[in-house]
């Protein structure tokens, strides 16, 4: 067996030599204090700070999430982005910007359930701990649910990105907003109508945005599940991770029978929304992705109930 041949040695000055190398410099003599007591607190400073502010706080914080769903998979762990914010008046300065990820940990240690009502929880201690008469906190997440072909029943995983935001008033008490994004098919009636044979069609992505009713039941009803359905329902054909030839068959022909403008799927989304009793506004909006065309086609429609 031939032996490998020893390669030279570099020889390297010892570790604190190197830093030097890069720049690094000893410590300064300390002369600020230590103990926090007597550290100086600038966000808790009271003064005239001209404007009151309507939030602030910190985005973009990704913690690991569980999702309960009425779909399979019933328990599923997932990535949240979290957005923490609260109001804060004039004569303060700035908020404790550590209360919220503390908060956050403490929720966490046991798991972090992305439901209403932990949510409700923790927006009501959050404002306790930083002293202020309102606190928001806002989550997005992927959330997969479980698909099958409609005749050969082969399943796989679809996803749609979701969006549960809470707010907490001393006052009003709370507000509920959610939101959901999934993609779904739809075939245009255009060109159904014109041409001899065939059709062309596009994936669309719809957005659907709802504020609920402060006393909606999350034990009765999955509002995923529920916007899901209201996106779906209303398409030509739905999404499927798996279709064998039968399947195919089916799918494409049902986009045939329901072809659908994109200006139509706003309105039949915008009617189930209208008959959710828990649903109090909403705005939906829609986005195709053209197949013979270079641009997107989009369209969107905003209702208040309370407004009637």
């Amino acid at each position: 067996m031939q032996q490998m041949k020893s390669m030279p040695k570099k020889q390297l000055p010892p570790k604190e030599e190197r830093h030097k190398l890069f720049g690094s410099v000893p410590p300064k003599e300390r002369t600020k204090p230590i103990e926090k007591n007597k550290m100086a607190d600038l966000q808790n400073t009271k003064r005239d700070f001209l404007f009151k502010l309507d939030a602030v706080g910190i985005s973009n914080v990704k913690y690991p999430v569980i999702i309960h769903s009425d779909l399979a998979p019933k328990e599923q762990t997932s990535i949240g982005t979290f957005e923490f914010s609260s109001s804060i008046p004039t004569m303060s300065k700035g908020t404790n910007m550590s209360r919220f990820m503390e908060l956050l940990q403490e929720y966490s240690s046991s798991g972090m359930n992305v439901s209403i009502s932990e949510l409700k929880r923790f927006t009501k201690e959050l404002s306790g701990k930083l002293e202020q008469k309102d606190a928001t906190i806002e989550v997005t997440f992927p959330w997969f649910f479980e698909r099958k072909g409609p005749e050969s029943q082969s399943a796989g995983m679809n996803h749609a990105d979701a969006k549960l935001s809470v707010t907490y008033d001393s006052n009003s008490g709370f507000s509920i907003d959610v939101s959901l994004s999934a993609w779904i098919t739809t075939l245009c009636p255009c060109s159904k109508e014109i041409s001899e044979y065939s059709a062309h069609n596009q994936r669309g992505n719809v957005t659907l945005e709802a504020t609920l009713v402060e006393d909606f039941d999350e034990a009765k009803i999955d509002w995923k599940l529920a916007l899901l359905e209201a996106a779906e329902s209303n398409a030509s054909a739905r999404l499927h991770p798996v279709l064998k030839r039968t399947d195919e068959k089916m799918v494409t022909e049902q986009a045939y029978e329901n072809p659908r403008f994109v200006e139509d799927m706003v309105r039949l989304i915008a009617a189930d929304l209208y008959e959710m009793p828990f649903v109090s506004k909403f705005h939906v909006s829609c986005r195709n992705e053209e197949s013979i065309h270079m641009h997107d086609a989009i369209a969107s429609i905003t209702y208040d109930k309370s407004s009637e």
